[in-house]
C-alpha cells in the first residue's frame, strides 16, 4: 500500500527523528533524508511528498559551508515547515535578514501569537494574545521577514518567533514543536499535516508490521538463515518476533551470557523465549572471555567498543555451526544511531552504541535492523501488535553493554556482583511502589568511590551506589524522576543492609541534555 509522505530533510538536528516521530505519531508516514535530496528536485518529486519539514541543525545559516537548499525547493509548490534552522534558512533564501543574536535562547520560552499568525496555518487552533510554553534552542535570529510574509508570533528574546506566507503554504517557527517540552507541539504539527498538507492519517503500525515483513523477505530471500542476538530486552525480543513472522524456522536466536547482565536475566530469557517463540535457542556462557576483554578497561568508549566486537565475534563463531546463517539481527533503534553516527544527516557524535559502534569493518553476516528507524515507544507497540506478552514488551530499556557501562571502573566479577545485587533491589522497590511502567528507567550506578561509614561498631570503607531514574518518551531527551522519600529511604535501607561493598547511596538528579541517561 502506498502511504501519503511528509519528507523531513535533516540539517542536522538531534531532534530530526522526533519530528519525525511525532508525525507519525499522528498515522502519517513520514521519512527522513538528508538536506542534500533536495539538490536533485527530480529525486526529491520521485517521492511525491505531500509537504516538506526543514529541520533544526547546528550550523549559523551565514557562515561558509553551512547547509543550504537550491531555491527550487520553495518553489515546488509544496507546504513547508521551517524548523530553528529550517525557519532561518527559509528566511535568508527567500530575501530576509538572519543575524547572530545578542542573547541567545535556550531552553524554556514564551511565545506570544500575534493577528497575523491567529487560527490560521499551524496556529489555526491559537488566539491572538494567547501564550504558547515551548522549547528553544538558538544563537541566531531572524531579523527581517522576506516579502509576502506575515509575522506570526514573537517571545520575549526572539521578535520572529513565528512567521509565515499562506499563499505559499510556507510556516516556520524559531522553537521546537516537536520535543514534549513544547506541550501544545503535537497540535502545531497536527495543524500543519492536516490544516495545510491536507494529510489522510493512512499509516498505522500494522501496516508497518506488514510492510517490514516484505522487507526482511526481501533481504533475507527464500533459503537465508537469520541468526538473532537475544538479550531479553525490548528491543531485541520484538526484531526476533518480527524476523520470525517474516521467515519462521529460519531464525535462530542466540543469548550470550556475557557477565554484565541483570540478576537472573539467563533463566528468565531461556524460559520466555524457549516457551514463547518456540524457535532454536542457543544460550552461550561467555562470562569468563568478555571479562577477561573488559579487564582494566575503564574507558566508556573502550567498553562498548570491546562488549560490541566480542558479540559479534561470538555470532560469527556461532554462525559457522548453523547451516546457510548469512544474516545478524540486531535490535536497534535510532537514538542509538543517533548518538553513534551521522543517521541520513550531518547530525552530531554523542557517543558510540555497542550495536553501531562495535562491529568490524570486514563481517561475515550481514546485518538485518528492522527496528532501526523507530523509537522505543514505538517498539513496545510494534511488540504488542505481534502478540508479545505485556510483561516483555514492558521491560524498562537495558543498555546493550549491560552493567558494564553502570559498573565505572574496573569491571571485575566481584563488583559486577555487587552491582547486580543492588539493582535487583531497585527494581523490586521500584515494582512494588507501582511505579515501574510510569518510569522510563531506574537503575544503580555503582561508583569507584570509596567513602567511610559505620555499621555497628564497625568502621567502612566502601562504594557508592547511584540511583537513577528518568522519565522519557524516547530516550532522546529525559527528566529526573521525583522519586518519593519513602521509596528512596527504602532503596537506600536495603542496598546498605544486605549488599555487601555498598555503604553509601545518593540520587542522581540530572537531566538530558546536558546529562545523558546512563552515565556511560
Amino acid at each position: 500500500m502506498a502511504h501519503q509522505l511528509v519528507v523531513v530533510l535533516d540539517f542536522g538536528s538531534q531532534y530530526t527523528q522526533l519530528i519525525a516521530r511525532r508525525i507519525r505519531e499522528q498515522n502519517v508516514y513520514c521519512e527522513i533524508h538528508p538536506y542534500t535530496l533536495a539538490a536533485d528536485p527530480a529525486k526529491l518529486r520521485e517521492l511525491n511528498p505531500i509537504g516538506l519539514v526543514l529541520s533544526g541543525g547546528p550550523s549559523s545559516v551565514y557562515e561558509e559551508g553551512a547547509p543550504q537548499l537550491p531555491a527550487s525547493t520553495w518553489e515546488m509548490g509544496l507546504p513547508i515547515l521551517g524548523i530553528c534552522y529550517g525557519a532561518q534558512l527559509t528566511a535568508r533564501a527567500l530575501g530576509g535578514k538572519v543575524t547572530p543574536a545578542e542573547r541567545r535562547e535556550y531552553g524554556r520560552a514564551t511565545v506570544k501569537i500575534l493577528e497575523g499568525g491567529a487560527n490560521q496555518g499551524v496556529l489555526r487552533n491559537m488566539a491572538a494574545g494567547e501564550e504558547l510554553a515551548v522549547w528553544a534552542s538558538h544563537g541566531d535570529h531572524v531579523e527581517g521577514l522576506p516579502a509576502g510574509f506575515v509575522h506570526t508570533a514573537e517571545s520575549e528574546n526572539c521578535k520572529y518567533s513565528g512567521f509565515a506566507n499562506e499563499a505559499k503554504r510556507i510556516h516556520c517557527v524559531q522553537f521546537h514543536p516537536e520535543v514534549v517540552h513544547t506541550p501544545r507541539g503535537a497540535e502545531l504539527l497536527g495543524s500543519f499535516l492536516f490544516g495545510v498538507c491536507n494529510a489522510k492519517a493512512d499509516w498505522s503500525m500494522a501496516s508497518f508490521v506488514d510492510e517490514a515483513v516484505a522487507r526482511i523477505r526481501a533481504q533475507v530471500g527464500s533459503d537465508g538463515r537469520v541468526i538473532c542476538g537475544l538479550s531479553g530486552g525490548v528491543d531485541s525480543s520484538v526484531a526476533a518476533a518480527l524476523i520470525h513472522k517474516a521467515i519462521g524456522d529460519r531464525l535462530t536466536c542466540i543469548f550470550v551470557d556475557n557477565g554484565v547482565l541483570r540478576k537472573g536475566e539467563r533463566d528468565y530469557v531461556a524460559t520466555i523465549f524457549r516457551d514463547h517463540f518456540k524457535v532454536d535457542l542457543r544460550v552461550i556462557d561467555a562470562e569468563d572471555r568478555f571479562l577477561t576483554a573488559l579487564a582494566d578497561v575503564t574507558d566508556p568508549e573502550k567498553k562498548r567498543k570491546v562488549i560490541g566486537y566480542e558479540f559479534i565475534a561470538v555470532f560469527d563463531e556461532q554462525s559457522k555451526t548453523i547451516e546457510n546463517a548469512r544474516f545478524l539481527a540486531q535490535g536497534t533503534l535510532y537514538p542509538d544511531v543517533i548518538e553513534s553516527v551521522s543517521f541520513k544527516g550531518p547530525s552530531h557524535t554523542i557517543k558510540s552504541h555497542h550495536n553501531v559502534g562495535g562491529l568490524p569493518e570486514k563481517m561475515n553476516l550481514k546485518l538485518v535492523e528492522p527496528l532501526r528507524e523507530l523509537f522505543k515507544d514505538e517498539v513496545r507497540q510494534l511488540g504488542l501488535e505481534l502478540g508479545l506478552p505485556h510483561h516483555m514488551v514492558w521491560r524498562q530499556p537495558f543498555p546493550g553493554p549491560g552493567l558494564a557501562v553502570r559498573c565505572l571502573g574496573n569491571l571485575v566479577k566481584a563488583r559486577l556482583d555487587v552491582l547486580r545485587l543492588a539493582d535487583a533491589i531497585i527494581e523490586e522497590e521500584i515494582r512494588a511502589a507501582g511505579l515501574y511502567e510510569s518510569i522510563w528507567q531506574s537503575f544503580g550506578v555503582l561508583l569507584p568511590v570509596r567513602s567511610v561509614g559505620v555499621m555497628g561498631d564497625a568502621r567502612t570503607y566502601e562504594e557508592t551506589l547511584a540511583v537513577r531514574a528518568v522519565h522519557s518518551r524516547d530516550g532522546m531527551t529525559a527528566d529526573f524522576v521525583q522519586l518519593p522519600w519513602e521509596v528512596l529511604g527504602k532503596i537506600s535501607s536495603r542496598v546498605i543492609n544486605e549488599v555487601r561493598g555498598i555503604n553509601r547511596v545518593v540520587y542522581d538528579i540530572t537531566s538530558k541534555p546536558p546529562g545523558t541517561i546512563e552515565w556511560e
